[in-house]
């Protein structure tokens, strides 16, 4: 590898991951130490100044919000993702100041310095790994909750993208979960009442599917076999020769950041959010596989060729066939103002436990009704105008003071709802118009299994 082509060792967002248990056990520790400190400055503050703060009032400080949030994306991995989650689909259920807390997580991604990325790769490639590119960049284009990303290129000529695993991701994801979990109900960041269970279970299988870069780049494949011939997409190749189970080789992929295209043609901008938004539906009906992460930067655009590229299919989710007809009995029957037949899906779904109150079960419906609201649409529907976000907001969050009969929903329904949700933030970041009616009405007929559909129940991910 030529020298000259390496880049510097760290940017200025570089820390080393703590890769051992112990290690990264100490961190929580340092930071719960932290605050508790600050809750102790805090309250001394307070009451010099003759107040006499509640328990929230102090661990809810911006002091402690930084320790939380520095630490958690010091950690990365599952203390990491578990706040992204948790922020993505949990938010309504959540006070104002811990969601800001672990929004800041979906952007705080800091990279490994050069020594790690080193050792990461002689690890899994082996000494002299090196001799196998003409080009390795050091400095990550990318980085996320487990890994990070590097540019490299090939004695051949292929330019390559390889997604490095950060060390100790894997054997600390349930550990680094349970942690996280009992951090924030120790401190007072959680209702007492809020069931995290369900959602920290599913963390947990999320992250070690995550983990494995060998299923990702077999998710790859398949998206790829479903989507060839498409105009419309393009996918990077997964490069099984150089992938490991920590390592994923993928082709590069050129593009623009989609949110950067805020100002393009609104013609463009239509475009994208419909192909988008439309590929959900195909996901959800036709493949029954769901790429579930909505990060805006799983998507970027090819402007040579007017192609959406998508990355990123680690948290790529199977559904059962008896959950999709449930969702297009849903969608069909929101759609009509059937409320009978919604509550009967909602609850085929997993939404309704046999002690829900009548009202509860009605202001879910109402929620329901209002995130379809495009779907009602005859014409384009205007995300750049609509304040739907902001009232689903509202409602989520009335109904989530309602605790004693609500739970958690299934796991499947929360991860399509953060798709979905995501999509609709995007839309509305373009203030794209998008036909939504039109592009779900194909799916809400009698059922249908149009040719390169996955088995979900035959077909293991």
């Amino acid at each position: 590898m030529n020298p000259n082509a390496t880049e510097s060792e760290a940017t200025p967002r570089s820390t080393a991951v703590p890769g051992g248990r112990l290690s990264r056990l100490a961190r929580l520790g340092s930071l719960a130490t932290g605050v508790a400190g600050g809750m102790l400055a805090e309250g001394a503050r307070q009451l010099a100044a003759g107040k006499r703060p509640t328990a929230r009032e102090l661990v809810l400080t911006p002091a402690n919000a930084r320790r939380v949030a520095d630490q958690l994306a010091q950690l990365r991995g599952a203390a990491m993702k578990v706040g992204q989650l948790m922020s993505m689909d949990a938010g309504s259920l959540l006070p104002a100041e811990l969601t800001g807390i672990l929004a800041r997580l979906r952007e705080d991604a800091r990279t490994m310095p050069m020594s790690q990325v080193v050792e990461v790769l002689e690890t899994h490639w082996g000494k002299g790994w090196e001799h196998g590119f003409e080009r390795f960049s050091f400095t990550p284009c990318a980085a996320a909750s487990i890994g990070q990303v590097h540019r490299a290129r090939t004695h051949d000529g292929q330019e390559l993208a390889i997604k490095l695993q950060y060390p100790g991701v894997r054997r600390s994801i349930d550990s680094d979960v349970d942690n996280v979990a009992t951090l924030l109900r120790v401190s007072g960041l959680l209702p007492r009442s809020l069931d995290l269970e369900p959602l920290l279970t599913e963390a947990k299988r999320q992250l070690h599917e995550e983990a494995d870069y060998r299923r990702e780049a077999e998710n790859l494949h398949r998206f790829g076999r479903l989507l060839a011939g498409e105009t419309d997409f393009v996918l990077p190749r997964a490069v099984d020769a150089l992938t490991r189970s920590d390592i994923l080789a993928m082709s590069w992929v050129d593009g623009v950041a989609v949110e950067s295209l805020t100002d393009a043609d609104q013609s463009v901008r239509d475009h994208l959010a419909s192909r988008l938004i439309g590929l959900l539906f195909r996901e959800l009906f036709e493949f029954r596989l769901i790429q579930t992460d909505p990060n805006f930067a799983n998507y970027r655009f090819e402007p040579e060729g007017g192609r959406l590229v998508l990355l990123d299919f680690g948290a790529t989710r199977p559904y059962a066939e008896a959950v999709v007809e449930a969702y297009r009995r849903l969608i069909a029957a929101t759609i009509g103002g059937d409320r009978a037949t919604m509550a009967e899906a909602a609850e085929a779904i997993g939404y309704f436990q046999g002690n829900i109150h009548a009202a509860q079960r009605e202001a879910v419906i109402d929620l329901f009704s209002t995130a379809c609201e495009p779907l009602r649409h005859a014409d384009p529907y205007d995300f750049g105008t609509s304040d739907l976000a902001l009232r689903l907001r509202d409602a989520g969050l009335a109904l989530s003071m309602e605790r004693d009969c609500w739970h958690t929903p299934p796991a499947d329904a929360l991860f399509l709802h953060r798709k979905l949700g995501g999509l609709y933030l995007l839309a509305a970041r373009l203030r794209a118009r998008v036909n939504v009616g039109s592009l779900v009405a194909p799916y809400l007929g009698a059922p249908d299994r149009p040719a390169g559909a996955v088995n979900t129940v035959s077909t293991p991910v």
